[in-house]
This record gives C-alpha cells, structure tokens and sequence, in this order.
C-alpha cells in the first residue's frame, strides 16, 4: 500500500476501498450527547441506554456515507435507521473531585463513575 500525499488515513482507506470496488458503509450516529461514527460490526460504548425487549436498541444518523454517496438531508436521514444490540451495561473509571480553599479549613471530595453501555451496531439501512 502506497501513501498517498494529502490524504488522512481514514480518507485513504475509503479511496483504496472504493477503487478495488468495495463500498464503505458508515454513519455518524447521535448518542449520549455525542457523535459516534459506526459501521456495521462496530462496538461503541455509550452512556447508560435502555434496551427493548430484545436487547435492540435504535439510534438517530446525522450522516450517512454509503459508498461514494454521502446523505445529509434531514427527511432523508430520518428514513436511515441505526440498530445495535446492547453487549452490556458497566461502569467507567472513578472521578475524583477535590475542592480546597486555603487557611479555612474548607475541604470537599466527591468523586463521580459514569454509567455506561456497550453496543455493538448490527445493521445500518
């Protein structure tokens, strides 16, 4: 594989792909407060999201990359439908917080662990 000048890797994996014509599917999903990129097969983790009964859950694309054909519109993209199976529920690394102001003998620690979700995405259409 040759490198090729000016283009990222994540740029060039997608010129390589299309030249040797394999389409690369992917969307960039809304999730938490945050935005994922995922393609089919991917585990994400997420804040802490309620399955269905199945253990399914569904998630809203902003943007979708389908081959050379990038999506954007909004009554488009709500035609798209992101689904991922939930792997998990866990919880993330503890957070400690200090709070010291000086010659008051004020003190204060708390500390904070995030509730998370691990999902592995399972279709994009």
């Amino acid at each position: 594989m040759t490198l090729v000048a000016g283009l990222e890797p994540s740029n060039l994996q997608s010129k390589i792909f299309l030249t040797k014509g394999i389409s690369v599917v992917y969307a960039v999903v809304r999730a938490g407060g945050r935005q994922e990129k995922v393609s089919v097969g991917t585990i994400v983790t997420l804040d802490r999201i309620k399955a269905d009964a199945n253990g399914n859950i569904s998630m809203a694309a902003v943007l979708l990359v389908d081959g050379d054909k990038v999506t954007i519109d909004a009554t488009e993209l709500a035609k798209v439908k992101v689904t991922a199976k939930v792997l998990g529920d866990l919880r993330g690394p503890k957070i400690i917080i200090q709070k010291y102001k000086n010659k008051t003998g004020y003190k204060k620690r708390m500390g904070f662990r995030a509730d998370l979700t691990r999902v592995q995405v399972t279709e994009i259409k």
